[in-house]
């Protein structure tokens, strides 16, 4: 069994947080993330800086970032204007988002579900006449902060327009935290049954994110997102706190006889490092408590 893991840190990771993290430093982040075997790096989000300022200079931390040839690096677009800074950058893959209900979508782009998916056909087909991969998140796809329970129906059929649309990979983003474990496993399995590469993307508010990864992982996802330190929030959903933290994850596979990849020593000390950048303590355990067994000196 194997999968790939993609940490969000320097976009999710920070793009709700009280500071804001200068260009340089997000940059440095991702350097660090990457140096410690992760291989796929969500790097910047294309937003409008005037609604997200932490994530002003996206093309400012690609253009500082050691782009390492063995690394997956990523964008996150939300229309066809972020998908146009990322095009003059030297990123290869976009991940477009869009939320599976219509509140959600108002609130985070100013469009409708149906905008969405017409969005995601479009940018689909751009990145790959520009050769480059096109992953697309489903927001809210287990509960929405102003609707309610999904509708496990409707979050399958939008997958079903994205892969006739041509996306290379279907992400369910559980953005509030709200998932378990079951959930997890049946849409996982619903959208495997596509024929696409299925991502997760886990918070964990309610403390579910670790178990709902591993389900996923049984149902056949092959990539799960996580946040070193355990960083991150959606400045559009209410109360949606930190995501799964890309070393307790690591751990977790590692002990589990998961591969990986990943130099968890290494992604440890940038748990470290970051919570000396933020100037507090962060919400991943593994950073803290130290690994096990312990390593001989």
């Amino acid at each position: 069994m194997r999968v790939a893991i993609c940490d969000v840190a320097p976009r999710d990771g920070l793009q709700n947080d009280p500071a804001t993290v200068p260009p340089e430093l997000r940059a440095e982040l991702a350097d660090r993330v990457a140096s410690a075997g992760v291989p796929r790096v969500e790097i910047a989000s294309f937003v409008n800086p005037a609604r997200v300022p932490q994530m002003a200079g996206a093309e400012h931390v690609v253009a500082a970032a050691d782009m390492r040839p063995d690394v997956a690096y990523s964008g996150l677009v939300l229309n066809e204007k972020g998908y146009d800074r990322l095009a003059s950058t030297a990123l290869r893959e976009v991940h477009y988002g869009f939320g599976a209900t219509e509140s959600f979508n108002g609130r985070n782009s100013n469009a409708t579900v149906e905008d969405g998916l017409a969005a995601a056909a479009r940018i689909v087909e751009r990145a790959h006449a520009d050769g480059r991969r096109a992953s697309v998140a489903i927001a809210v796809a287990f509960g929405c902060p102003f609707e309610g329970a999904a509708d496990e129906g409707h979050v399958l059929s939008l997958a079903e327009h994205l892969v006739n649309a041509g996306a290379d990979e279907v992400i369910l983003g559980d953005t509030i935290g709200v998932a378990v474990p079951g959930q997890s496993r049946r849409l996982v399995e619903g959208v495997a049954r596509l024929g696409v590469d299925v991502g997760a993307h886990f918070h964990n508010t309610r403390n579910t994110g670790l178990a709902c990864a591993w389900a996923a992982i049984e149902a056949g996802a092959a990539v799960l997102d996580g946040s070193v330190g355990g960083v991150g929030g959606c400045p559009f959903a209410p109360r949606a706190t930190g995501n799964i933290p890309t070393e307790d994850l690591v751990y977790l596979l590692h002990r589990e006889g998961v591969e990986t990849g990943i130099d968890l020593d290494a992604l440890i000390d940038t748990a470290g490092w970051l919570e000396g950048v933020l100037g507090r303590e962060l919400p991943g355990m593994l950073y803290r408590a130290g690994l096990f067994p312990p390593i001989a000196a």
